[in-house]
């Protein structure tokens, strides 16, 4: 499964992607998109108010910053988690 955007809502010639993701610990990672962009995003509050054994298992951070970039898309573990494109790049999950 890959979650886009379509190519209208950034203004692209192609569907946004991740290209280069840096974990920067305390849950942060740096994203940089195909279109150059880079993000900013803080983790933290969405692990910790989440209720689901699945998720709070990433508060570990070791077991957090196992993700890869997949079809464009950060993903940890086989789709264990992934979000929105479009979330991501708002800056806000």
């Amino acid at each position: 499964m890959k979650i886009t955007v379509s190519n209208t809502d950034y203004n692209l010639d192609k569907p946004l992607s991740i290209i280069k993701a840096k974990n920067l610990g305390n849950y942060h990672i740096l994203i940089e998109f195909n279109n150059g962009v880079e993000k900013f995003v803080d983790f933290a509050d969405f692990l910790s108010k989440s209720q689901h054994q699945s998720i709070k298992k990433y508060l570990n951070e070791t077991l957090f910053g196992t993700f890869k970039i997949i079809d464009g898309n950060l993903n940890w573990n086989d789709y264990d988690m992934i979000f929105p494109i479009a979330d991501l790049y708002d800056g806000k999950i």
